[in-house]
């Protein structure tokens, strides 16, 4: 089974975004292994991309405004593509403060939702939501219309 690692910088604090991962997390299950690593956030970005960078596993994509914006049939090729590799992925969100560009250098992709910024918390359970759309579009299922 394909495994998946989400790298996020700080921690789901509310109740509602907990459940919404859980819910995405178990709706993966069928799919891949998902491993989410919570970091904590730390006086500045050059730390927090120190403990980021030791994270990392795989095939490496970084969420981050400046990256390049694909629609779900691509990003769901993408992830075929990597599946087909056999191929780890580990997806990166940073903290509020975004990303020390160590870690987007090291990233071999990355990728923006949208030029809105966005709380990392809710992009976590955005980013769970499109990776399960990925995989039900690569599946053939009607999920996504």
């Amino acid at each position: 089974m394909i495994k998946l690692n989400l790298i996020c910088v700080g921690k789901l604090k509310e109740s509602y975004w907990r459940e919404a991962q859980g819910e995405y997390l178990k709706r993966l299950s069928r799919f891949c292994k998902v491993e989410v690593r919570e970091l904590p956030e730390r006086e500045t970005l050059k730390e927090e991309a120190e403990d980021v960078l030791k994270a990392c596993r795989g095939y490496c994509m970084a969420l981050a405004v400046e990256g390049k914006q694909v629609s779900s049939e691509k990003f769901a090729d993408k992830i075929g593509v990597l599946c087909d590799r056999g191929e780890e992925m580990t997806f990166i969100i940073g903290s509020s403060c975004g990303l020390h560009e160590s870690v987007k250098s090291a990233a071999k992709e990355l990728v923006s939702f949208s030029e809105m910024t966005f709380p990392h918390q809710m992009m976590r359970v955005v980013l769970l939501e499109q990776i399960y759309r990925a995989f039900m579009i690569l599946s053939g299922s009607e999920y996504h219309k």
